[in-house]
């Protein structure tokens, strides 16, 4: 699509005073659909600084880009937690289901996975976003790559344009922000646009990386790389506070992923000052008199065997000898020879599995970035800011993130529909 792109140097707004010239910064999810909205009555310079526009699209949901959640307004809200309320107007002007439509309308299929998770069809995130430029481009959009923005362009209380890295400044009537977060700096979220917004007067809350992999202090874990528990539960303690979450997760290299522990990360990275205790409740279908009963039968059944073979029949082998050794109980004895006490043990490590947490893999591995520009600043029903006239904010910018399952695509491309309709 070499039609798309616009040499920076010789690139201006046509000459036409009745038409509204809209520049928008960052080529990701909410800054591509500010500027297919946009673009229906205004003209649209699209400005990312990367090489290519859409690299974390290109890279969410592992490469096949969940798009949004099929769930309904009431999930979709609560998944943004205290800051979901935020969001009901722009989930009403662009829901779910109209988003759908929208990428059905440009080719791009649908399926529902399971959690109400939505994917293309094809699996591959790369359609979506080939589509997504497509369509802005044959609306008019003007994508300027390798071009990064060193500060907005501000005069008294009004925002005029943008300065460019390079020293030129663009001019417009009005400016959409779309940089993202903080989180894979890799792909170009770096943070510039919190700066940018500060520089202004805007206020940011704390930023701390979101659905992140979670580092532990046991370095046992290393032994346990790639091993995924199903259907257990994680519970962290912090202060008076406990947070527990039900499904699947695995052991990395330094700590544990996985779904829970994603969702589990958002909540008490503001936290991680100090070490947290965790545990993992590896049989949480099981109340404690059924498991120790099931202990007994088993132990019974295979009285002859030693106590790490008989394990085999509860956990995971690569598990088993991580759980012996935490047990105190030698590997060796007879599941005959195991006393009363000692069954207690390992009832409550099935039960209590503990583990430390000591921090995150940080930004480069986080999926979101936790806070953003407060809401209190920020318009909800068209995303333009309190602060400065003719700018609007959208996107992970904002100070809202939600669990994994598509939300914030979903955010993303709502606002950035919001923001794009009020630009004109």
């Amino acid at each position: 699509m070499k039609h798309e792109l616009f040499c920076l140097q010789n690139l201006k707004f046509l000459y036409n005073p009745s038409v509204k010239k809209v520049i928008i910064i960052g080529a990701g999810a909410a800054g591509l659909m500010s500027a297919i909205k946009a673009a229906e009555n205004s003209e649209v310079i699209l400005l990312e600084k990367m090489p290519k526009p859409g690299l974390k699209i290109l890279v969410s949901g592992k490469g096949r880009c969940n798009v949004t959640n099929a769930g309904p307004m009431s999930e979709l809200i609560s998944a943004f937690g205290r800051n979901g309320k935020f969001l009901y107007h722009a989930f009403s002007v662009f829901s779910n289901e109209d988003l759908v439509k929208f990428l059905n309308g440009i080719g791009v299929e649908t399926v529902v996975e399971r959690g109400n998770r939505v994917f293309p069809k094809s699996q591959r995130s790369k359609d979506v976003l080939n589509a997504l430029k497509g369509e802005a481009v044959r609306r008019g959009v003007k994508i300027v790559l390798n071009s990064p923005v060193k500060s907005l362009n501000v005069n008294g209380s009004s925002v005029k344009g943008v300065i460019l890295q390079s020293g030129q400044t663009l001019d417009a009537d009005y400016v959409i922000m779309a940089t993202g977060g903080k989180s894979f700096p890799g792909l170009g979220t770096t943070g510039d646009g919190y700066e940018m917004l500060r520089e202004i007067g805007h206020t940011v809350t704390p930023l701390y990386p979101g659905l992140v992999p979670l580092i532990t202090k046991e370095k046992w874990v290393k032994e346990l790389e790639g091993l995924s528990l199903r259907n257990v539960k994680i519970t962290a303690i912090c202060g008076k506070k406990r947070f527990s979450h039900f499904g699947d997760m695995v052991f990395t290299s330094s700590g544990i992923s996985g779904p829970i522990v994603l969702t589990l990360s958002s909540e008490i990275v503001p936290f991680l000052r100090h070490p947290l205790s965790a545990e993992i409740d590896l049989k949480p279908a099981l109340s404690d008199e059924i498991l120790d009963r099931r202990l007994l039968r088993e132990f019974t059944a295979q009285g002859k065997r030693m106590f790490k073979n008989a394990m085999h029949a509860l956990l995971p082998a690569s598990l088993i000898p991580v759980f012996v050794g935490m047990s105190g109980i030698n590997g060796d004895k007879k599941c005959s020879e195991i006393t009363k006490e000692e069954r207690k043990k390992i009832l409550l490590l099935l039960k209590h599995f503990p583990i430390t947490i000591l921090g995150t893999e940080g930004f480069a591995h986080a999926i979101v970035t936790k806070g953003g520009v407060s809401l209190k600043e920020v318009d909800p029903k068209t995303m333009r800011s309190k602060i400065a006239d003719n700018l609007f904010i959208t996107g992970e910018l904002l100070d809202i993130d939600a669990i994994t399952g598509g939300y914030n695509l979903q955010a993303a491309f709502s606002t950035g529909f919001v923001a794009g309709s009020a630009a004109r």
